[in-house]
Formats: structure tokens, C-alpha cells, sequence
């Protein structure tokens, strides 16, 4: 089974990073999360600290670029096969660092993705 880490992930259910884990979980995917507050969606428990993640294929961005470069290396360490790039996380910089490292960077919306089975 694949497993998704949502980074980013918020706990205000507006957020489309909450209505990503709310849809993952709803799709029977194992699903991790981290954001800058601890909490729960569903029953994923979002951590404010990444470590301790392991086994990682896909990894779905809900951070803007420049909150992204201080989690390029954390990210590279997880060693996902994608890293999936939301509305608004678009990073071409990031995409060709993961594209060296073998990793796929996709463009894409989760949300899209999953509601079409393209997941």
C-alpha cells in the first residue's frame, strides 16, 4: 500500500490540505501529515516535527515556495518516488533538485487527482 505524508497539512477544515487528508483517508490510502500545529484530522494525527516518517511514496505540498526551501533536504532524506506540487506550491527551482535525486515532481491537485482516479 502507498503511503501519502500531506506537508503542510492545517487543521482548519476550510484548507484544502485538511479536504486532501479527509479524501486520502476516504480513498483507503495510508496517509501521514505534518503541519505547524498538532492535531488531528479524520484519524491522521498531524505532527509538528518531520522525523520519524518512513516509508514514503508520495509526498503532496501545501507550502509555498519559500516555506519550502528550508524542507528541500528533509524532503530529499524521505526519499519519496513523487512530490506532488498543489496550486500555489508550483517550484521549478525544487523540481529539477528532486528530478536529479530520481524523485518525480508532478504538478498537479490531489484533490483533481483523486476525484478522478488518477491518484
Amino acid at each position: 500500500m502507498i503511503k501519502t505524508l500531506v506537508l503542510g497539512a492545517s487543521l482548519k477544515p476550510y484548507k484544502y490540505s485538511n479536504l486532501a487528508i479527509r479524501r486520502l483517508v476516504e480513498n483507503k490510502i495510508d496517509t501521514v501529515a505534518f503541519g505547524l500545529r498538532k492535531g488531528m484530522v479524520e484519524d491522521v494525527e498531524i505532527m509538528d516535527q518531520l522525523e520519524g516518517f518512513e516509508d514514503i511514496d508520495t509526498i503532496t505540498l501545501y507550502l509555498n515556495p519559500k516555506r519550502q526551501k528550508e524542507y528541500y533536504q528533509k524532503i530529499l532524506d524521505l526519499k519519496p518516488k513523487r512530490v506532488i506540487f498543489n496550486p500555489g506550491t508550483e517550484n521549478p527551482e525544487f523540481y529539477q533538485i528532486l528530478r536529479e535525486e530520481g524523485i518525480q515532481a508532478e504538478e498537479a491537485c490531489t484533490l483533481v487527482m483523486l476525484a478522478t482516479g488518477q491518484y
